[in-house]
């Protein structure tokens, strides 16, 4: 799947691995500034580091406050993705600029940052998938045995979420997904994979989750036709039938109704 590189069972997003990876890069580069400058620079850009995951997490939060007063644990789920990059810079910047000496050392260090922001701009604009056409749906089987009405879709954007009873994230994301799906005016369809209505029936029961959004894909035909193999995966599809963004792993609210935003017709 584009956008995704697949290590065996686990899948990973590109642009969450060009991240990891410029981080690495950072605690590297400043191993050396702080070998030439001293253990001050060592705890200066400890610190850096530190402000900028903290405040790019906390500025996201912010900007997705009505999102996240829904749940507010959820804040603190930093696996689900959602940063502010421009704000965990600043953050690091500033930090740098406070704490790191001698001054030499401290614009080494400015200068690696902002050559590492303007790689990871450059690179996740690179990284993000380029709009592809959604293959046909499968017949898919709503609770009660009935066929969904995939016609109803037809020039309308959607949104998919492939997940199933046995997948730990899967069962975390499905009960804000039933609730976004019953409040959404873009339908949003929880396509179990590969499991028996009886099994999806008793799970949503035993849960208290609401299965009006859930159909049916038995022979898991989604994941195969669009490449999902980790599960949960969410396709969001627009008005012309392209996939124009995917979403590999546990999905936030904050996230959905960013991506909901983004596909509503006044965005086409």
């Amino acid at each position: 799947m584009d956008g995704v590189v697949q290590l065996g069972p686990l899948a990973l997003a590109t642009d969450r691995l060009l991240a990891v990876g410029l981080i690495f890069l950072f605690v590297l580069a400043m191993d050396r500034i702080a070998l030439r400058a001293g253990k001050d620079a060592t705890r200066a850009s400890g610190l850096a580091l530190a402000a900028g995951v903290i405040v790019a997490r906390a500025a996201y939060v912010v900007q997705h406050w009505a999102a996240f007063a829904q749940d507010w644990g959820s804040a603190l789920a930093i696996w689900q993705g959602g940063f502010l990059a421009w704000a965990g810079l600043l953050a690091a910047a500033m930090v740098i600029a406070w704490r790191m000496r001698p001054p030499r050392a401290m614009l080494q260090a400015v200068a690696v940052l902002l050559m590492l922001g303007a790689t990871w701009y450059a690179g996740s604009a690179l990284l993000r998938p380029a709009p592809r056409p959604m293959s046909a749906l499968p017949v898919l089987a709503r609770l009660d045995g009935t066929v969904a009405d995939r016609q109803s879709l037809a020039a309308k954007p959607y949104v998919l979420n492939l997940w199933a009873t046995w997948c730990p994230p899967c069962r975390r994301e499905l009960p804000m997904l039933a609730d976004a799906a019953e409040k959404s005016d873009i339908p949003i369809l929880l396509v179990n994979q590969g499991e028996s209505a009886a099994q999806v029936a008793e799970y949503l029961r035993k849960n208290g989750v609401d299965g009006a959004a859930v159909v049916l894909d038995p022979a898991a035909a989604l994941s195969a036709a669009t490449g999902g193999k980790a599960l949960p995966t969410t396709i969001f599809v627009d008005a012309r039938g392209m996939i124009v963004a995917t979403h590999v792993g546990e999905l936030s609210r904050a996230m959905l109704e960013s991506e909901l935003a983004a596909l509503s017709p006044a965005k086409e």
